[in-house]
């Protein structure tokens, strides 16, 4: 159940020209991860204090941005030989934090315990994902409630005014994509031999 995710090639393949001119000018894709969190934390800004639906625009091209960079950085990284686990982590940290600035764009809109509760439920899937990462699985990415997916409904929220609806469809839909996760992990981890660390 991978939901937009699915579209990840197609999507990496429009980018391929933005990444060859990248390349040629030895951009770092440190700076793309950075340039990915202040295009989350620019959407934010504008979910905030523009009026509904104006916001709708600027919201929908700095999360389009956003999950530009955070295809990109990855790629360019590793078309250019520049992959290290710095950057892994750098990468990582960078999507986390990302999302949550995406999220604060609800603090004037909607109560601070359930953009909180959203915040953290964003966080879970890909907390599942780097468990299971470390435990020797593969690393699960997509829905049903994703990265992709949840700026979608970001989006819908800045040109609808349905801030407490589509936050309690992100706090649900991310918590049960890291359900979903987790139930894959099981059964792959479950059929894997262990090596070291805690056997169980």
């Amino acid at each position: 159940m991978n939901g937009l995710y699915a579209l990840k090639p197609w999507y990496a393949d429009r980018l391929s020209g933005v990444r060859g001119a990248l390349a040629r000018r030895e951009v770092s894709p440190d700076t793309l991860t950075a340039a990915g969190v202040l295009c989350a934390a620019g959407a934010a800004a504008a979910l905030a204090w523009l009026p509904v639906p104006i916001a709708a625009l600027p919201v929908a091209v700095l999360l389009a941005a956003r999950l530009a960079f955070a295809n990109l950085d990855g790629a360019l990284a590793r078309d250019t030989g520049r992959t290290t686990r710095r950057g892994a982590l750098l990468n990582e940290l960078g999507d986390r934090a990302a999302d949550l600035a995406m999220l604060a764009g609800f603090l004037t809109l909607a109560p601070l315990w359930l953009v909180a509760t959203a915040g953290l439920a964003a966080t879970l899937p890909s907390w599942v994902s780097l468990a299971g990462a470390a435990a020797g699985a593969p690393r699960l990415n997509g829905g049903p409630v994703g990265k992709t997916e949840r700026c979608a409904l970001v989006i819908v929220a800045a040109a609808s005014g349905w801030a407490v609806p589509m936050l309690a469809v992100i706090a649900a839909g991310s918590t049960l994509t890291a359900g979903v996760r987790l139930a894959r992990l099981c059964g792959e981890l479950g059929s894997y031999a262990p090596s070291t660390g805690d056997v169980r």
